[in-house]
């Protein structure tokens, strides 16, 4: 049986924790909840870690950055499959509120529903530019991608991690990065060109 891990600590970001599956010039998600990254202890340890939480958890206690918490979570059986390093969060509380957030970027407000996620589209955001400006923006989300290489054969997969940017398009921050490509069998390879973020965000203002 795993044991649950115990911890407390001050939430340092709250984003949208989103499975990307990618087969050739196909591609679909599972939205499974959110992400917390806290600087604190779990177990016996003090630095910090992330924990993943359902959307009804995240409706209830309606976390964002700041915030002091507490719960106990498990290790994530496969580590591939996930933005977190742990899960099945439990005993969640909010020990200390904070004070609202200011104006962004980068926004550290109480992060909407999955659908309102699912519903604005995302684009590529280059790694390093999450790393270093968008790793703490509601906005901003770090995907756990299964690629599925030979659809004849879709056991056959590989892993990674890519970022991404739900945020507003006018964001001075962001930046794109180089195409992704996905590998396909045979030794072929697909590349998702610019017009594919440019189409899923259309129906959004520079400002929304």
């Amino acid at each position: 049986m795993t044991v649950k891990l115990k911890w407390s600590g001050r939430l340092v970001s709250v984003q949208p924790r989103i499975r990307l599956h990618r087969s050739f010039d196909e591609r679909w998600h599972t939205y499974l909840g959110f992400a917390l990254g806290i600087a604190g202890t779990i177990g016996d340890e003090t630095r910090e870690f992330s924990v993943g939480i359902g959307k009804a958890a995240q409706a209830k206690h309606a976390f964002h950055v700041g915030d002091v918490v507490q719960g106990a979570s498990v290790p994530v059986p496969d580590p591939r499959t996930e933005s977190v390093e742990t899960y099945k969060a439990s005993g969640l509380k909010v020990v200390e509120p904070s004070a609202p957030a200011g104006a962004g970027p980068p926004w550290h407000s109480v992060p909407p529903a999955l659908d309102i996620y699912r519903a604005r589209g995302h684009r590529r955001l280059a790694a390093r530019t999450y790393t270093v400006l968008c790793s703490t923006c509601l906005w901003g989300c770090r995907m756990p991608v299964e690629i599925i290489v030979d659809h004849w054969n879709p056991g056959r997969k590989r892993y990674r991690t890519e970022t991404f940017c739900y945020g507003p398009k006018s964001c001075g921050r962001y930046r794109s990065g180089p195409t992704r490509k996905v590998p396909g069998r045979q030794g072929m390879s697909h590349t998702e060109e610019d017009w594919v973020d440019e189409d899923a965000t259309a129906h959004r203002q520079p400002d929304d």
